[in-house]
């Protein structure tokens, strides 16, 4: 890529798809290592796959198309995706978005967000009477089953996560009476177990590998028999996504990483640059870039959250080409091929 991008300012953009088995070695263009400090041109280098996933994706669409039939409103519960962009193009077009099933009004349509919910949050929804259609990533729904069989064959069920996290609360609803968060090395010494050759572990989705590894590790010392889960239960977007993040930082005096406050993964992708050596920012959008910021900086790294939409990147890069940067690189790190099927009750 070179020179100004344009976006496109509809929010309709979709995922590339990714499966983290296709990993490929990292390329960049002419880009190779970081850029003495003082140089003066100035060059941003892309990460990709960077933004949507496919599971965010498949949620937002289903949200647009769902408002296209029926029109407003429409009641999703939870924010759709953690991204304000998104959530407010959609609140505009006339959805509603609320944590309290109680002040949705019977027989309303309601969308349960990427994020899924808990069997209670379900049969809450069926006593109100309200139409649902389920947006809930397929991936998510995949860890939900596997502590459903967990629980069915007597299993304790760890799950390693973030407490409070939208997701997490979901997942532990499936199974409170046999579930136990985990989030540190710590949780782990502190767990008291009935029957250690009956543990099964699933995980929040959107953490990478890397992020369960050292909790994952914790659990297979103290409990060398325990069911592990299977790397299919880690969102591919979520490892892909940190993969490139670190290549940047690698390559970058600077990483921006466009995404929500309220992101888990845009946060991570933030962390992980810094821990790999680059100083790193999060931004939501291109005006928060301060000028300053590119002050002896020869290469700029961009990447986006998996809630974050293609035309904010693209605007960034404009911005970033305003402020003296000279060149637009891609640094390839995988490829994307993952789509989701749409519900019926939308097809």
């Amino acid at each position: 890529m070179s020179g100004n991008h344009t976006g496109n300012d509809t929010g309709r953009e979709r995922a590339g798809g990714t499966h983290a088995r296709h990993q490929r070695d990292s390329t960049a263009g002419p880009v190779d290592g970081k850029v003495a400090s003082g140089t003066a041109a100035k060059t941003v280098l892309v990460a990709s796959p960077r933004g949507f996933c496919a599971g965010v994706s498949y949620a937002i669409e289903i949200v647009d198309l769902v408002l296209d039939h029926y029109g407003p409103p429409v009641y999703v519960r939870h924010e759709i995706v953690h991204n304000r962009h998104v959530v407010d193009r959609l609140r505009g077009r006339g959805a509603i978005f609320t944590d309290d099933l109680s002040t949705v009004p019977a027989g309303s349509l309601l969308i349960f967000s990427a994020h899924g919910v808990s069997p209670s949050v379900r049969k809450e929804a069926s006593a109100q009477k309200l139409r649902v259609i389920d947006a809930t990533c397929p991936l998510v729904t995949k860890v939900h089953l596997e502590a459903l069989r967990y629980a069915r064959e007597d299993y304790e069920i760890l799950v390693i996560g973030h407490r409070g996290h939208v997701e997490v609360e979901g997942t532990l609803g499936h199974a409170p009476d046999r579930m136990q968060l985990v989030e540190t090395v710590e949780d782990v010494d502190a767990l008291e177990i009935r029957d250690p050759a009956r543990i099964g572990v699933v995980t929040q989705t959107t953490l990478s590998v890397d992020d369960t590894r050292e909790v994952l590790d914790a659990i297979c010392r103290r409990f060398p028999d325990v069911q592990t889960p299977n790397t299919d239960d880690i969102c591919y977007a979520t490892q892909n996504r940190q993969t490139a993040v670190k290549e940047l930082a690698r390559r970058c005096q600077l990483v921006l990483v466009m995404g929500s406050p309220t992101s888990s993964n845009a946060n991570r992708l933030v962390e992980v640059a810094k821990i790999h050596g680059a100083v790193a920012r999060l931004i939501e959008h291109a005006d928060d870039i301060d000028s300053s910021w590119l002050d002896s900086v020869g290469v700029v790294g961009l990447t986006a959250g998996a809630s974050t939409p293609e035309s904010l990147v693209q605007a960034t890069i404009n911005r970033l080409c305003s402020l003296g940067c000279d060149s637009v690189e891609a640094l390839e790190t995988a490829e994307e091929h993952v789509t989701f099927a749409l519900p019926h009750e939308i097809r």
